[in-house]
């Protein structure tokens, strides 16, 4: 039964967002909604719930609908509170008094420990204040729940957590989710809409198998379109041809057989739909200056610690070699973070780390989970032409390539979108010119079509590096050696298929 039904929606900013968009959201669905950044997830998400108003089209939901919708950011108001409190506040008067016990049941689903319900918002990680706001919604006892990026900040252990959660929820009702991260989808949805701003495409399938089908059917669609074209190109030229012929002979025939003709090529022309073209939000270029040195770093059972001396584990003795894109697994406060740190402040200062040995020629590339590399009061445009030394124009051109617009070339890095600073941290990369990269979360705020473009880079490029995220799919597309961290002790692995195994075992 359709809870949610849209007819030709369609929403404008200064551009179409989307537009002619039919849709049932109804008992069973799992929805997962895929788009670039900026391109109208949260704001398809806003009508569903009657926040905002679409520009064209319907929405009918059914009568006394109650939505629940989790978004990206916590409100304001919200940070002073505790977690208990945050979740509480949203039950209404009448079932405050009586049904407190509602908090606590969500609260226990969500395996929120005891010590953290009294901590306050502000206090807390990105990842518990999120599954704060996931609780506060689900409480509510919603007919429809929306998530908006639900994984952002959260572990992997949390997120495979998650993942059961959502699964285990009453199939009778619905979920949404918006969201760019390929195996969360792939693992909770079984409906995927692509969402576009002329015609929005809806596979009966989880994300990976539903992107397999839309490819096929965009590459249907632009071999349709070429045929459409050569033949009203033939017909144009026989037309012509024709024309000619019926011109010297002043034949009345051949000149109404001509005009037949050039109607059939413009009725073809006016039909033929050429395919979709993403319209990237943005360039992710990288490079890898080289080096004749084959191993560039070497670990000799290098003691990682916390800054008050307490050991985290020993590496044993490692090499880092040209080549390598080493994945770090571990799970959370294991000390991949810090291992991390030690590894940039041994290139950037050479023999001041103990037992850590670096090629004189490696070069660095560094990023991390809050882009620290960009200043949020420096401006787009004065970071790249002074700190790279390339001209205004230069810098203007680069930064229009990456996805920063003119208009937010001279404003605050600051105000820039998630999305925006990545792609910022990206180029800042690309014109370090380095040949190792040293990445913690380096997929974190970049949309689909930017982790695989990062991945494509990474991979052609053949750049050495060193990486931890919690993003499956990217972990299994770049890495070709992977070091498990855990019981104090680093250690080389196959593949990482059994640490997300065990990870999810343990969030059950």
């Amino acid at each position: 039964m359709a809870l949610i039904s849209l007819k030709s929606l369609g929403v404008t900013m200064s551009a179409p967002l989307f537009s002619k968009l039919d849709l049932t959201i109804g008992s069973g669905d799992r929805l997962g909604i895929v788009a670039a950044n900026g391109r109208g997830k949260s704001t398809l998400l806003k009508c569903l719930t009657g926040e905002m108003e679409p520009t064209s089209g319907d929405i009918t939901r059914t009568r006394g609908l109650r939505v629940g919708h989790v978004e990206q950011s916590v409100p304001p108001a919200l940070l002073s509170r505790s977690f208990h409190q945050v979740v509480a506040d949203a039950l209404p008067p009448e079932q405050a008094e009586s049904e407190m016990w509602r908090v606590d049941v969500v609260l226990d689903s969500l395996d929120v420990p005891e010590v953290m319900r009294e901590r306050e918002m502000q206090a807390l990680s990105g990842g518990w204040q999120r599954l704060a706001l996931i609780a506060r919604v689900w409480v509510t006892d919603p007919d429809v729940l929306l998530l908006d990026e639900p994984t952002n900040h959260l572990d992997l252990a949390r997120i495979s957590q998650l993942e059961s959660w959502l699964n285990a929820l009453p199939r009778e009702v619905p979920v949404v989710i918006a969201s760019h991260d390929r195996a969360f989808l792939d693992a909770t949805t079984n409906r995927t809409l692509f969402l576009r701003p002329e015609q929005s495409p809806v596979f009966a399938l989880p994300y990976s198998r539903a992107r397999q089908a839309l490819d096929e059917a965009d590459a249907s669609m632009a071999r349709k379109f070429e045929r459409d074209m050569k033949v009203a190109q033939q017909l144009r030229k026989q037309a012509a041809k024709l024309n000619n012929i019926g011109i010297n002979s002043g034949s009345d025939l051949l000149t109404v057989k001509t005009k037949q003709l050039k109607e059939r090529a413009e009725k073809l022309e006016e039909a033929a739909v050429s395919a979709h073209r993403e319209k990237s939000a943005g360039a992710i270029r990288l490079a890898n200056r080289g080096t004749h040195a084959k191993v560039l770093i070497t670990l000799d059972d290098v003691a990682v610690e916390t800054p008050d001396g307490t050991l985290l584990f020993r590496t044993g003795k490692r090499h880092i070699c040209q080549g390598d894109r080493i994945v770090l697994l571990g799970r959370n406060g294991v000390g991949k973070s810090r291992f991390v740190s030690l590894i940039r402040n041994a290139i950037a200062e050479p023999d001041t780390v103990a037992n850590v040995r670096v090629t004189p020629s490696t070069v660095l590339g560094y990023s991390d989970q809050a882009l620290s590399g960009i200043s949020g009061d420096d401006t787009p445009l004065a970071m790249v032409s002074r700190r790279y030394d390339v001209g205004e124009q230069r810098a203007r051109s680069l930064l229009a390539g990456a996805g920063v617009v003119i208009e937010m070339q001279e404003k605050r890095i600051g105000v820039l979108s998630g999305g925006q600073k990545a792609r910022l941290m990206m180029l800042a990369l690309r014109l370090a010119n380095p040949n190792f990269y040293l990445l913690d979360e380096p997929t974190n705020h970049l949309d689909i079509d930017g982790q695989e473009a990062l991945e494509e880079e990474l991979l052609k490029h053949q750049a050495s590096c060193v990486l931890a995220s919690h993003d499956r799919s990217f972990i299994r597309a770049i890495g070709n050696r992977f070091w498990l961290i855990e019981k104090r002790k680093l250690t080389e692995v196959e593949d990482p298929e059994e640490f997300f195994r065990t990870v999810a075992e343990g969030s059950n």
